[in-house]
Parts: structure tokens; sequence; C-alpha cells
């Protein structure tokens, strides 16, 4: 049998050489893959059981999105974590009149261009009260996320408008909402879930040059130790980093690559669940979609 290769996905909506999409790519020791034991009386861990290590083989990177397209088109099988959203607020594409058929709407939405969605997106906001001007997501609050609407800082509803259709067009399944090519497998993610659970809120990145501070650079490095240990919140998986990599994680500002590994312990996380729906709800928004290891992290 073929192995599973794990990606984990750094996206952007605009690649270039400087901010490239960078892609983790990790494989998992396949000899010990049960998860931890459970003692059903007290709804505790009764033992702990420690995981294969998550082995991180390299980091590629994509300044264009000829090479992305490239990427995805890749022989599986594998399973994919990227960082974009994969759906919108029912009750925005109900708001707008858009399709509530999922297919349908990323049609229609891939069909506009970013200046229409900012100001359909402004218009519904205006109409709303203060506080509550973005539509969530189901997946949101569990997740602690940005509403996949939101076309700044961060714009990610312009990642879904680049990425989604692109995710299509090179025939991948998209667990829960759309059945491609069942060996090539993408799954919405999140890093900040996993950073999270290694170091709280403490803020560990910033594009910008003066947010790359001494503070930043030790959370980075607690991120790191802390993925090597398998203290990360996702199963009790260590972390093999290739060498030289664990420098190159802690070093950069941006941690585009560090959220990259980030994203490659949500597909391993994934991957051990992929006889259970790939460790998403059961009962999923088919519309909104979900954000995998959304409210599953554990300490």
């Amino acid at each position: 049998m073929t192995p599973w290769t794990l990606l984990g996905v750094d996206f952007t909506s605009a690649p270039s050489r400087r901010k490239p999409i960078t892609v983790a790519v990790g494989e998992v020791d396949s000899g010990q893959i049960a998860a931890p034991q459970i003692d059903s009386a007290q709804g505790a861990p009764d033992r702990v059981q420690t995981l294969g290590p998550l082995r991180v083989l390299a980091l590629e990177h994509c300044p264009d999105w000829a090479t992305f397209e490239r990427q995805l088109k890749r022989p599986g099988p594998w399973v994919g974590a990227f960082d974009l959203p994969f759906g919108l607020p029912r009750e925005l594409v109900q708001t707008l009149g858009w399709p509530e058929d999922w297919r349908a709407m990323i049609a229609t939405y891939g069909s506009l261009s970013r200046d229409s969605i900012r100001a359909s997106f402004r218009a519904f906001c205006a109409a709303r009260p203060v506080g509550q001007r973005f539509a969530h997501r189901a997946t949101d609050g569990p997740a602690r996320s940005s509403p996949s609407m939101k076309w700044v800082n961060p714009p990610v509803a312009f990642m879904l408008h680049a990425g989604v259709p692109r995710l299509l067009d090179a025939g991948v399944s998209l667990a829960g909402l759309h059945a491609g090519d069942p060996q090539r497998i993408a799954l919405e993610a999140y890093p900040a879930l996993v950073a999270r659970a290694c170091v709280g809120n403490q803020s560990y990145k910033s594009d910008a040059s003066r947010g790359a501070t001494a503070q930043r650079r030790a959370v980075r490095a607690e991120i790191v130790g802390a993925l090597e240990r398998g203290v990360h919140g996702f199963d009790h998986r260590p972390v093999v980093l290739a060498p030289g990599l664990r420098e190159q994680l802690i070093e950069e500002p941006g941690a585009d690559q560090l959220d990259a590994v980030l994203g490659l312990v949500l597909a391993a996380w994934a991957w051990t669940r992929r006889d259970q729906h790939w460790g998403l709800p059961v009962d999923l928004d088919p519309l909104e979609g979900w954000i995998v290891g959304a409210g599953a992290a554990t300490r």
C-alpha cells in the first residue's frame, strides 16, 4: 500500500517570491496510530499512548499560481490542511440571494471580481448593528477564527476566492463539501489552533518589520519545542524536523513556514481519523464547511 503524504499549506491570495504559498511536506510512522485511551467512567484519559512521529520532510514554496496548481496535481494519496476558508456563512449567502448549494455558490463567488465582493460585503455589514457587522459560520466559535467574509486583516474572503476554485479545477476532494479524487483530500485548516494549544494567546508572528521582536522569537521557539515534544494539543505525536529546519521556523518573523508545519500537524490529526470522516463533524453545514480540529485540542 502506498503511504499517505501529508501537506500543510500556508496560503496567500497573492503569491510572490517575497511571500510565496508555503507547503510543508511530511509523513507519519505507521506503526503506532491508535488514539489516546479514554476512561469512559471518568470521561478523562486513562492512559496516553504516544503516537508514531510526524516527520517534516521538506518545505516547498510556490511563488506563483502555476507552481501552486502543480502542487495540487501531485499524485496521491495525500491529505492536505489548507489555511484558507472553504465556505461562507449561510446567513450571508441567503441575504445576498446566492445559491445555497455549495458547488453552485462557489461558481457564483468565483465569477465575481474582488471589487464586487468587497462592495457586496460592505453593504451587508453596513445594514447590521454595530458589533454584529459580520456573519459567522458555525465553526468560527470553537475555532475562534476570523469570519470567512472578512476582506481585510486578514483578507480571508479573497483567499477563498483565489484558492477554492483552484482546488476544484485540480480535481481534489474537499472533505465534507465536494467529492473529487479520493486519493487527494483537502481540509480547511487554521494553524492558530495548534499555536494556541502550545502557547495560549501569545503573539508569535508579524509581517511588519517592527513586529520582529525578541519576545515573538521566544514564543516561536516555545511552539517549536512543544511540537518536538508532542504536546501541541492534537494527539501526542512528536514532530521530527529535517536538519536545519528548527532554526528556520524560529527565525522567520512572519512565521509562514511555521504556520505550514502547524497545518501539517492538523493534517496528521485528520489522517489518524481518516475512517471517521477525517475528524470532521458528521452533521457539518454542507454550505459553510468546517475547520479541521476546531474544538478538539487537548492538553
